[in-house]
């Protein structure tokens, strides 16, 4: 099993990042860069868990990591599409908020 030096060591191969604010939630799109250099994305899902009384709440994040690897691109994009037609085909349409833009200077460092 391979030796990681802890989250900080693996962040700083980010070569391009996105974040999505939605609702409670914050999407990071990432595009990394392996040891080999080679390029893969990493979709983490962030949500903000709130815990404890309402006079001394606790904060912490819950996080959820996917990795795709540019062979499984289109694999994966057609199964996304197709799975998004399902829903827009079969459900109500709901109302959808602006997209809002996270500000870049926003940083979590997060252990789990």
């Amino acid at each position: 099993m391979e030796d990681f030096k802890g989250n900080s060591e693996m962040e700083k191969d980010i070569v391009f990042s996105k974040a999505v604010k939605a609702g409670k939630r914050i999407y990071y799109v990432d595009v990394k860069r392996n040891r080999k250099g080679e390029l893969f994305l990493a979709v983490t899902e962030s949500k903000k868990i709130v815990s404890g009384d309402s006079n001394n709440p606790t904060f912490n994040y819950e996080k959820h990591k996917i990795f795709l690897y540019q062979e499984d691109f289109d694999n994966f994009l057609t199964g996304l599409n197709e799975a998004v037609g399902y829903i827009r085909d079969n459900q109500e349409p709901i109302e959808r908020k602006k997209p809002t833009e996270v500000n870049e200077d926003i940083k979590f460092d997060i252990e789990f």
